[in-house]
C-alpha cells in the first residue's frame, strides 16, 4: 500500500498553511509559537520552496537560491526564528561586475557605492546622496506610477553605465525591470545598501533542518508529499482543505502557493466578487529563470578573489529584453567556497550560473529540442565561465541545468515564476480575507523586500493578520505573545 503521509494528522486545526516556502514556514512558526494548532502541508518531498537544495553523486550539494540577501535577514531570523539561525548569516564582500561598460569589485554598501559613483563614474556627491536618500525613504504609500527608468532619468540622465551598476543586481534579486514601479526597486536597493550582501553559512540543507526543528518545538505539524487539491469555503468563510483525498477542518488558511493558483485553482473564482476576479486575472506573473549547477572535482580549488557574486555580461547596454533573451548575454555566477558549508569534510567547491528567462521560450519544445537546449545552455555557460575560471571544463565532474519548466515542475509556480507576481499582486493578496473570511496569502507577490527577506517578513505580517482574525472570531483563541506584537521593518 502507498504510504499515508497524513497518518496521525488531526481532523481539525486552528490554521492550515499550504506550502513550505520561507513565507509559509515563517507564518507557521510565528502562529505555532503563539499557541495555535498549526498544520503545514507541503506538496514536495522537502521543505523550503525555492530556498532549498539537492544532492548529486560524488557528494555534491547544490543550493537553488542561496545567493545573497540584505542585512535585515539577521534581525528577522533572530526575532521570528532563533539566534542559532541568525548567527550563521555572514557577509559576502567580493561582489564583482564585468561588462563592456566597466569592471569592478565592491562590498555593495552605501559607502562603497558612493565612492565608486563619485570617483569612478564622476557623479557629484550631493546627487548620489540624494538618490540614496530617495530610495531609502520610499514606502508603500509613495507614488506607484513613477517607473524605475523615470527614477534613474531624474538623478542620472543619460548615464546608462550608472543604471547598469545600480540595476543589474536588483533585477537578479527580485526580477525588477526598468518598467516596474520605482518603489519596487528603491526599497529593495536601499535594503541591500544598508550593510551589503549576506549569505547563510551552512547551506539551505542546514537552514531548513534548523527551521524544521524550531517548527516542531513550537508544536507545528509539518507534512511533506501532502498536495492540497481544494480549499473549502462555506457561508462564513474558510472551513477546510482537501489534501491527499482527506478533508481537514480549520479556522483559517494561509496559502503560500502561487497567488493565482490560490484564487483560481484551490478556491475557484465563483467564490469571489466579479471585480476582485477581474483584478486577480490582471495580475502579471514575474519572469522565470534558468540555472546551471557546476560541481568541481574533489581537491580542485578556486581563488576566492574570483568573487562571491559575479554579474557578468557581454551586452553593450543594460536592457530587460536582453536579460530575458534565449540568446544569453548576462549571467550571474554564484561561487560556493568550502566556507559556505564549513562542516563538510569533503570541502567541495561549486558554482551556480543564473539567468532570467521566459517560460514560453521553453514550454513548447519537443523532448529532443528540450534536451538539446539544456545542453546548449550548459556549454555556453561553461564557455562564459572560462573567462573567469580558466580550464573550467577540466575541473568539473558534475554539471546540469534547470529551466522554467524545471521550476514549474518542482514548485508548482505558474509558468515557473521565480518571484511570484508583479507588484499589483500585493493588493490582491492582501484583499483575500476581505473576500473570504479566514483566507490569507503569504508569498512572493512583488512585495517590496522580495527574495528571502521579503518572504520571511511577509510571512510575519500575515501571521499577525491571522492572529487578530482568530482572536476576533473566537474567545477561545490563545493570548498574543510578544513576537506578534509588531511587524518587521525593512532594515
Amino acid at each position: 500500500m502507498p504510504r499515508d503521509f497524513l497518518a496521525g494528522c488531526s481532523d481539525r486545526y486552528d490554521v492550515i498553511v499550504i506550502g513550505g516556502g520561507l513565507a509559509g514556514l515563517t507564518s507557521a512558526n510565528v502562529l505555532g509559537r503563539a499557541g495555535y494548532r498549526v498544520l503545514l502541508l507541503e506538496q514536495h518531498y522537502k521543505l523550503g520552496g525555492l530556498a532549498t537544495w539537492f544532492r548529486r553523486p560524488k557528494k555534491h550539494i547544490f543550493d537553488i537560491s542561496l545567493h545573497g540577501f540584505p542585512y535585515g535577514m539577521i534581525k528577522s531570523c533572530r526575532r521570528y526564528w532563533n539566534e542559532d539561525i541568525a548567527a550563521r548569516i555572514v557577509q559576502l564582500k567580493n561582489i564583482r561586475f564585468d561588462n563592456p561598460m566597466f569592471s569592478l569589485t565592491t562590498t555593495f554598501n552605501r559607502e562603497d557605492f558612493t565612492k565608486l559613483l563619485t570617483t569612478r563614474f564622476g557623479i557629484e556627491r550631493p546627487r548620489v546622496e540624494a538618490f540614496f536618500d530617495t530610495a531609502r525613504n520610499m514606502n508603500f504609500y509613495d507614488d506607484q506610477q513613477m517607473t524605475t527608468r523615470e527614477l534613474f532619468d531624474r538623478f542620472f540622465p543619460g548615464r546608462e553605465d550608472v543604471v547598469r551598476l545600480l540595476m543589474e543586481p536588483i533585477t537578479y534579486a527580485n526580477g525588477s525591470t526598468l518598467e516596474d514601479p520605482a518603489l519596487t526597486y528603491g526599497i529593495v536597493f536601499s535594503n541591500f545598501m544598508s550593510k551589503g550582501v549576506f549569505i547563510y553559512e551552512g547551506g539551505t540543507d542546514d537552514l531548513v533542518a534548523r527551521m524544521h526543528a524550531e517548527l516542531r518545538q513550537n508544536g507545528v505539524d509539518c507534512r511533506i508529499r501532502a498536495a492540497v487539491d481544494r480549499i473549502e469555503v462555506g457561508r462564513q468563510g474558510v472551513e477546510a482543505v482537501i489534501a491527499n483525498r482527506r478533508r481537514i477542518g480549520c479556522r483559517a488558511v494561509v496559502s503560500n502557493a502561487n497567488l493565482r493558483n490560490t484564487i483560481f485553482q484551490l478556491v475557484g473564482e465563483d467564490k469571489f466578487d466579479r471585480r476582485f476576479v477581474d483584478e486577480a486575472q490582471a495580475v502579471r506573473l514575474n519572469n522565470s529563470s534558468t540555472q546551471v549547477y557546476i560541481g568541481l572535482k574533489e581537491g580542485v580549488e578556486i581563488d576566492e578573489q574570483t568573487g562571491d557574486l559575479l554579474f557578468s555580461s557581454t551586452a553593450p547596454v543594460f536592457r530587460t529584453d536582453l536579460l530575458l533573451s534565449r540568446d544569453i548575454t548576462s549571467r550571474t555566477f554564484s561561487f560556493y567556497y568550502p566556507r559556505t558549508r564549513p562542516d563538510d569534510p569533503v570541502r567541495r567547491y561549486a558554482i551556480v550560473s543564473s539567468t532570467n528567462a521566459r517560460y514560453e521560450d521553453w514550454a513548447d519544445l519537443s523532448e529532443e529540442e528540450y534536451v538539446a537546449s539544456k545542453n546548449d545552455l550548459i556549454e555556453t555557460t561553461l564557455d562564459a565561465l572560462a573567462k573567469y575560471v580558466p580550464n573550467i571544463r577540466d575541473m568539473v565532474d558534475h554539471v546540469e541545468a534547470a529551466t522554467p519548466r524545471t521550476f514549474q515542475h518542482y514548485t508548482h509556480h505558474q509558468l515557473g515564476a521565480s518571484f511570484g507576481t508583479k507588484f499589483e499582486g500585493l493588493a490582491v493578496s492582501r484583499a483575500l480575507p476581505e473576500q473570504i473570511p479566514g483566507l490569507y496569502h503569504a508569498g512572493s507577490v512583488g512585495i517590496i523586500m522580495s527574495g528571502w527577506l521579503g518572504a520571511i517578513n511577509y510571512g510575519v505580517i500575515v501571521a499577525n493578520d491571522v492572529d487578530q482574525w482568530l482572536m476576533r472570531s473566537s474567545t477561545s483563541a490563545p493570548a498574543p505573545v510578544p513576537q506578534l506584537a509588531s511587524r518587521p521593518t525593512t532594515s
